[in-house]
């Protein structure tokens, strides 16, 4: 099928036959996954085929109870995975730099073009596919349940199957909206109406406010998908304010949970105090670690001396 047409009708699949995927197709899938581009040649992603069907049903639940990802031929989970370059440069005797912020968005990019890259590929042999951004519902029980280590964070699933449901492609925004020359283009309320306009199909009742209030508006899924998502990246070492495996939402919330059990917290160059009544807990090294430590003195799960 030429590229175009294939983009023309493209959309997501969530109903698929029970037919699995030749070996021969998934060859070329996992090659053009391969082939996406990539910063520095550094390749940080990787992708982990779940074939297992009890292994797959957990992730299904924990991604929201979808169903399609249950039904289809294959479901790949894309993985930002910084961890593998640092056993590389182990190898060669040397130290991964300290750069977590920069990692993580390079390694959810290359993940996202490698995902790209295969759905498209699987669209042109006639496939359909679904992304999954719901697997962030469940994100830390799915390093878990997956044994994944640190410097490696679920980015997106990927259904893959032969489609048992037909439909017309979803709408798109206005070009003029996506699209900016030179400067971005600020949006006038004319635009903002015509996007509503543009995308109404997209919503059952003609109102795609109501799909953007249920993920993105104050209590919508994005926010409640926040403060685990944030809990994963300091646990799995791309926070640059807490030591890897902290498991706390920030350097904040790690402050305020110290609040919670103490009158007062003190910090002092290469160390922080926690203070109770009559009994102060000290922890040294940078801000995070060095609270994280005091609090986990505080709690017992660490001795207070030395």
């Amino acid at each position: 099928m030429e590229l175009l047409e294939v983009l023309r009708r493209r959309r997501s699949v969530r109903r698929f036959k029970p037919l699995p995927i030749p070996e021969e197709d998934l060859e070329k899938l996992l090659f053009a996954l391969q082939r996406a581009p990539t910063d520095a040649s550094a390749q940080l992603y990787s992708v982990l085929r779940v074939r297992d069907r009890a292994l797959r049903d957990a992730v299904a639940r924990l991604s929201g109870d979808q169903e399609h990802i249950r039904q289809a031929a294959e479901f790949f989970l894309l993985l930002a995975d910084v961890h593998r370059l640092e056993r590389l440069l182990e190898h060669r005797g040397q130290k991964m730099a300290a750069w977590p912020r920069t990692a993580l968005h390079f390694a959810i990019l290359d993940a996202g073009l490698a995902g790209a890259y295969l759905a498209l590929t699987a669209e042109a042999l006639g496939y359909g596919v679904c992304f999954i951004g719901g697997v962030l519902d469940g994100v830390e029980a799915l390093v878990d349940l997956l044994g994944l280590p640190p410097g490696v964070l679920p980015v997106a699933g990927l259904a893959v199957g032969v489609p048992d449901e037909e439909g017309p492609p979803r709408p798109r925004l206005p070009r003029a909206l996506v699209v900016h020359e030179d400067r971005y283009r600020p949006y006038a309320e004319e635009d903002l109406e015509e996007a509503y306009r543009a995308m109404a199909p997209y919503s059952r009742v003609g109102d795609w406010n109501r799909v953007l209030r249920l993920y993105f508006a104050e209590g919508g899924r994005m926010e409640k998908r926040e403060a685990p998502y944030g809990r994963a990246l300091s646990r799995q070492g791309f926070d640059p304010d807490l030591p890897r495996g902290a498991g706390f939402y920030s350097l904040g919330g790690l402050i305020g949970e110290a609040l919670e059990e103490a009158r007062g917290v003190l910090f002092r160059k290469g160390e922080a105090w926690l203070e109770r009544e009559g009994e102060a807990f000290r922890g040294e090294g940078r801000p995070g670690e060095a609270l994280l430590t005091a609090l986990r003195k505080a709690r017992g799960e660490v001795p207070d001396w030395p």
